[in-house]
């Protein structure tokens, strides 16, 4: 299989926000299928990455499912930390992909000397939308719930994870 028209987005998305959300929706658009993949899935329990893959899973998917989008797979990647070797260790996790959505310069790099189409990820409101700005809300007490969809926002309630994400980072 050759990937027809399917795209790739890669991210952390500790947690899933309204900017992830925006530019999941501009990368389905332009894709004929779309791979989503759960960057730095090892790791949770941490300041910078609170949650595990599969909470970062039922995020992204409760959030698609209730903003209507479809024709996607999430898949969580383990970091490899061999560059050498990564683009083809993330070929071999998920579905076959021609397109790949990053304005990471690295890697971005690396998918494009593996010869991979590279497209700008779409930024909407990166100053307001970012995973370390929600986090420093969820550790303050702060609103974080506008920052990010209901279906997020009712999983980060169900598995308590501000009180986790105090705890881990020493706040309240």
């Amino acid at each position: 299989m050759d990937g027809h028209g399917r795209s790739l987005v890669i991210g952390r998305f500790q947690p899933f926000h309204n900017g992830h959300l925006e530019v999941i929706r501009k990368c389905s658009a332009e894709s004929e299928g779309l791979v989503i993949g759960i960057g730095s899935a090892q790791y949770s329990h941490e300041p910078d990455n609170p949650f595990t893959a599969g909470e970062r899973y039922l995020m992204i998917d409760e959030a698609l499912k209730e903003a209507g989008v479809d024709d996607y797979c999430i898949v969580p990647i383990e970091d490899l930390n061999r560059y050498s070797v990564w683009v083809s260790h993330v070929v071999s996790m998920v579905p076959p992909f021609k397109r790949v959505y990053s304005n990471n310069h690295f890697t971005r790099r690396l998918f494009s000397e593996a010869g991979f189409e590279l497209r700008d990820s779409p930024l909407y409101s990166r100053d307001m939308y970012s995973g370390t700005e929600v986090r420093r809300r969820m550790v303050n007490g702060e609103d974080w719930r506008s920052l990010v969809p209901p279906a997020v926002a009712r999983v980060i309630d169900e598995i308590d994870g501000v009180s986790r994400l105090r705890d881990i980072s020493g706040g309240e």
